[in-house]
Parts: structure tokens; C-alpha cells; sequence
């Protein structure tokens, strides 16, 4: 039961690594965290659990380890290993966050990096100024 004036919401977000490595995994993860509380005025005090979940190919290291080096020594984790679909995005590390929020908060504002944006283009941050235009294709019938 949440105390009054109170409420449970989800943040999702996701990243991917180059290669399973214990050191990229804990860097893109502890990235991932800070830009989910960056985009969303929550502290770890607000967390009331955190569900981490890999796809099949990163075995070397467990998420949570990233958030305990973050200071997240109060919320309990939970990392589990995602199903293995054919197609799927590879090399991925996804998060959701349960949090306990004031009534009437701000839209959560889920997050997407590296190559999980493809997950949630519709959420993915704008190309910074410095980046090359993305490739234009061109249908013809």
C-alpha cells in the first residue's frame, strides 16, 4: 500500500553493448540508470524495486552490480535472462524501475539507448547536432 498522496509508477529503459563484457555491461548499465533519473525527478530513495533483464548472449556480469556501484544499496534487484526470439536485438540490458512518486508527478519519461532505441523510436532522444545525417533511402517500384 502506497502512503497517502502517493503512487506506483514503471520507468523502462533499455541499452545494448558491443560484446559481452562485464566492464561494458556495468558502464552501459550505470549510464542507463543516471539518464533515467537525469529525464525523471526520482532519487534511489523513491525505488521501491528494480527488474533487470538480458538477452541470452551477455552472460558475464550481472546489472545490478552496475546500480550497487551507483549507491543503490537500499533497493532490492532482480536480473533474469530474457527469452531467446528469433530476430530479437541483441546484446541487450533492459530495466524497469518500480517507483513511489507524489500524486500529480510529471510524465515518466522512459529510456532508450545506443542500439535499443530501435525498441522505442518513438521516446529516442534527438541526434545531437554533430551527428551525420541519417541515410536516406530510396523505394522505387
Amino acid at each position: 500500500m502506497t502512503a497517502p498522496g502517493y503512487r506506483f509508477r514503471g520507468i523502462r529503459g533499455a541499452t545494448t553493448v558491443e560484446r559481452d563484457e562485464a566492464q561494458l555491461i556495468c558502464e552501459a548499465t550505470q549510464e542507463l540508470l543516471t539518464e533515467l533519473l537525469r529525464h525523471n525527478p526520482v532519487t534511489p530513495a523513491q525505488i521501491v524495486s528494480a527488474l533487470f533483464t538480458v538477452t541470452p548472449d551477455l552472460r558475464s556480469e550481472f546489472p545490478a552490480r552496475a546500480a550497487r556501484e551507483l549507491g543503490w544499496h537500499e533497493v532490492p534487484m532482480l536480473c533474469a535472462t530474457e527469452m531467446a526470439v528469433p530476430g530479437a536485438l541483441t546484446r541487450c540490458i533492459r530495466v524497469l524501475l518500480h517507483v513511489e512518486l507524489p500524486e500529480g508527478h510529471a510524465a515518466i519519461q522512459p529510456v532508450y539507448l545506443r542500439g535499443a532505441t530501435a525498441l522505442r523510436p518513438d521516446v529516442a532522444p534527438p541526434p545531437s547536432p554533430q551527428s551525420p545525417p541519417a541515410p536516406r533511402l530510396r523505394v522505387t517500384l
